[in-house]
């Protein structure tokens, strides 16, 4: 191992990055209006309407101390489709808003540093009902879906994307989240990209949670092609990119 190389990228981990900056230039400081919430879209865009948070009924209602016990992380799934009531249910869970504060600040569901969630998530749907295969963003403002596109053999490029792992390959979804740093930055420059990686475990296991809520299963995934997984999703790799993935399934019953 070249310790002095380990040694230097230990340095991310830490905080020490923050007594040196000038937060006083920050874009934040500097007057600068803070970016979207939300990447936009078309007028003419599909969007398909998710069911919220007041129809759920006893959708996810499980206790919070079963659910933090049972949770592991699952790679097998049932071939049992996902509802669209469950994945609306799993994606207020992990980015829902409770409360628009102002045009580039919003309260969610997962906590986020300086309120600035740089995460935007899209979904390879492959097993939903009443969804076509396709890749599509999820917009929390109006708890909607935008479909983005959809490409033939749609499972195959995501499995090849994160390395041959196969379970989103067999999962009913799998939601991946890109960063726009940006909007961490505006607020903290430099300090942002930690905090953005911070947030990310937030959401995720916030997926997870919910997950066992509703008799289904999950796997975090953090080994994956960055350029390979951009391309997938046409981003730019740059002021967007893949941060984290998770496949989602129903439970295998034993």
């Amino acid at each position: 191992m070249d310790k002095e190389l380990i040694k230097a990228y230990r340095l991310f981990l830490k905080d020490s990055i923050r007594k040196v900056i000038d937060f006083s230039a920050t874009d934040q400081n500097q007057g600068i209006p803070p970016p979207p919430i939300e990447k936009q879209y078309a007028k003419d865009a599909k969007l398909i309407d998710l069911i919220p948070r007041d129809k759920f009924g006893n959708l996810g209602k499980l206790a919070l101390q079963e659910a933090i016990y049972n949770r592991e992380s699952r790679r097998s799934y049932s071939a049992q489709p996902l509802s669209i009531e469950e994945l609306s249910f799993l994606l207020w869970a992990t980015q829902g808003i409770k409360q628009k504060l102002d045009e580039g600040h919003a309260s969610r569901t997962v906590p986020s540093a300086g309120c600035r969630h740089a995460l935007e998530t899209y979904l390879c749907v492959l097993n939903v009902r009443e969804l076509d295969q396709a890749i599509y963003r999820y917009l929390p403002l109006e708890h909607k879906l935008l479909y983005e596109f959809t490409e033939d053999n749609l499972d195959k490029k995501i499995c090849d994307a994160v390395f041959g792992q196969s379970c989103p390959k067999v999962a009913t979804a799998t939601f991946i989240w890109t960063a726009i740093p940006y909007r961490m930055e505006w607020r903290y420059s430099i300090a942002a990209h930690k905090v953005i990686a911070i947030d990310a475990g937030h959401v995720c296991q916030n997926l997870y949670l919910a997950c066992e809520a509703i008799d289904a299963g999950t796997c975090a995934i953090a080994a994956y092609d960055q350029e390979e997984m951009d391309k997938l999703l046409r981003v730019d790799g740059q002021n967007e990119f893949t941060i984290y993935l998770a496949s989602v399934g129903k439970k295998l019953k034993v």
